[in-house]
Parts: structure tokens; sequence; C-alpha cells
């Protein structure tokens, strides 16, 4: 499975981001561009540390059930919830997000999979490194394809 921690896998996400645009029509869903980089910008932090999360009780609820098929190979589904706390509704200069969340990928990779490992999920709860590699590569690969990247 690809992920943030392998450099070809990142390399290959990076090189798409920078094709994105602020005025990228998206495919499906609410968020505009400079929305849905803040919105993974946000996402990431959990994983660098810069956001600590507790788990929802939804998510221990839940987890033991879908947990393969969530962190699996299989891709996120449109639409699908996300925590409150990572939805974005206001404007964002775009190109200053986009930084943003690249330097996050960058600061998540030279943590390394021992320090993401630490870090809590708002709803996978505790993941080791490599889930968290992961889950970061797959959930910004989906809302790369949501704007057709």
């Amino acid at each position: 499975m690809k992920s943030l921690f392998d450099q070809p896998d990142r390399t290959s996400l990076l090189q798409r981001l920078d094709k994105l645009q602020a005025d990228t029509p998206r495919q499906w869903g609410k968020m505009n561009a400079a929305q849905m980089v803040t919105h993974c910008a946000r996402a990431l932090e959990t994983g660098t540390g810069d956001r600590p999360m507790k788990q929802k009780l939804i998510g221990k609820i839940l987890m033991p059930f879908f947990r393969k098929s969530i962190l699996g190979e299989k891709p996120f589904s449109r639409n699908g919830p996300t925590d409150p706390s990572f939805i974005v509704a206001d404007d964002r200069e775009f190109f200053t997000e986009r930084q943003k969340l690249v330097d996050l990928i960058a600061k998540f990779v030279q943590r390394g999979p021992d320090a993401a490992g630490k870090e809590t999920h708002a709803f996978f709860g505790s993941m080791t490194g490599q889930e968290w590699g992961e889950t970061m590569y797959k959930h910004i690969d989906h809302h790369l394809q949501q704007f057709g990247l």
C-alpha cells in the first residue's frame, strides 16, 4: 500500500499537489481547492503532533468492526463523514495553504513512523507509524482525486 513514508509515493503525490490550482474544479463535494488543502493539513497535523486528538466515542465503538476495511487498500468513499474540527467552510488563500500542506508532509516524514505511531487519530485511535503513513497518503490522494488529479 502507498505511504507518505515511501519516497516515490510521496514524490508522485507532491507532483499532483503542485498541479492543483485555486480554480481547479471539484468533481464532487463542497470544498474548493483552498479549503481542501487546509482540510488535509488539519488532518495531517494530528500525525505530526501539532493537533493532539483523543479518539472519539464513535471511533472506539465502530473501529473494531471496520478497522481493516478503512485502513486497507479500499479507497475512501465520496462525501464521507469528517471530524468537525477538520471542516473548512471559510475562504482561504490557496498558495499559502498548499505550501502549509507541503511543509507538513515534510515534517511528518522527517519525524518518521515511530513518532507518528505515538499520535492518536480522532476516529481510528491508536495506529502504527506505517498505518499513519498509509492513511495520510490515502486521505490526500482521495482529495486530489476529488479535483481530478
